[in-house]
């Protein structure tokens, strides 16, 4: 059957499609209270967000969750994907580009650090197998930009690299687009990086849970972050279930609020 291309215009908007750690929530196995939660703001996939700009919608991260995120938003077509860092929550839904080159008649460009590009060539190594592939789709079709710290162009619109720390083994990117910054998976942002954050009108970052750990921002650590660069807006994201999305924003300042799967922020 021939395919159709469906997809909403969501032009001039960042959509949040995953706001949940790397387990999700509800988390398997738990009965906790926001596990078991009916709000449906309690439900967070895996985290990643798209940007809907003029030249096409340029995703961030491919969670496992990818195909169900899609759907969920009415989102047929991503034109190019940014990745944040190799870990799996944030990789491993990259087997779901494999339709979109029927429609873009070219392979999906991923653009990437250099440690991003060896983990993807490893997973997904049958994706660079040169023997006769069986079938169209079988393999995704991707084409890797290696990326650096360096301000770079995607769809006609320019990205700020932002260097993060991600525990004590692991380098991330978060990403400036404009007046919009998106900083997950962190818990120390170095001077020169918060330098490439004023002047924000809306921030999305790290805040895993109360408590402090290891390789994400707790709320408080979070929230010195915003203090410090007073973005006009904060939206916390990779959450766990120890946040209840109404009883922890009735805990943060106006400007600071939980994220949810499906938000829709204006680029401007």
């Amino acid at each position: 059957m021939e395919r159709r291309f469906r997809s909403i215009d969501f032009k001039g908007q960042m959509i949040l499609l995953g706001t949940g750690t790397s387990v999700g929530v509800p988390a398997i196995g738990c009965d906790c209270e926001v596990c078991t939660s009916s709000n449906p703001r309690n439900n967070r996939t895996r985290s990643g967000a798209i940007l809907g700009l003029q030249a096409g919608n340029l995703l961030f991260d491919t969670s496992p969750d990818l195909r169900h995120q899609l759907l969920r938003e009415g989102i047929g077509m991503v034109h190019s994907v940014v990745f944040t860092h190799e870990h799996a929550d944030h990789l491993h839904g990259l087997d779901d580009l494999r339709l979109f080159p029927f429609v873009l008649g070219h392979p999906v460009p991923l653009y990437c650090a250099e440690l991003v590009e060896t983990r993807i060539r490893t997973v997904f190594d049958y994706a660079f197998d040169r023997r006769e592939p069986t079938h169209a789709a079988s393999a995704p079709q991707l084409q890797i930009h290696r990326i650096t710290t360096e301000p770079f162009k995607v769809l006609s619109t320019v990205l700020q690299p932002i260097p993060l720390v991600h525990g004590p083994n692991c380098s991330v990117l978060g990403f400036r687009i404009g007046h919009i910054a998106y900083c997950t998976d962190t818990n120390f942002i170095s001077e020169s990086s918060l330098e490439l954050m004023h002047g924000l009108d809306c921030l999305v970052l790290d805040a895993l849970r109360y408590t402090p750990h290891p390789t994400h921002f707790c709320v408080e650590e979070a929230l010195e972050v915003v203090a410090r660069i007073k973005p006009k807006m904060t939206y916390l994201t990779h959450l766990s279930h120890d946040l209840d999305y109404d009883s922890a924003n009735a805990r943060l300042p106006k400007n600071v609020q939980l994220a949810y799967d499906g938000q829709r922020i204006p680029l401007t």
